[in-house]
């Protein structure tokens, strides 16, 4: 497989340095169905059989993705802590510490 069948490395940044506020729903569409086409090419090309640019590109995506798992465990870990908090001051919450 080659480079040629993937999505460019300036698209994919071209993709991502604009807003979604200025995209039509067809573009943003777009962008996920080739994001996703290109995921699936760069998981199965050998990284012997990638160009600089496009190994560039998938490690920088892997890395992204990993931090979005990060980011998203965080959120969540925030989230619980807020409603614990809600929960205690409503006193709803757990009474098994209590006298």
């Amino acid at each position: 497989m080659s480079d040629s069948l993937r999505k460019p490395l300036s698209d994919q940044v071209g993709e991502k340095i604009t807003p979604d506020s200025q995209k039509s729903s067809l573009d943003q569409a777009k962008e996920s169905v080739t994001g996703a086409a290109d995921r699936a090419a760069g998981a199965v090309q050998p990284d012997s059989n990638k160009s600089a640019g496009q190994k560039l590109g998938d490690s920088t995506r892997d890395g992204a993705d990993q931090g979005k798992g990060v980011l998203g465990q965080a959120q969540e870990a925030l989230g619980n802590a807020a409603q614990s908090v809600k929960d205690t001051v409503s006193g709803t919450g757990n009474t098994a510490n209590k006298p």
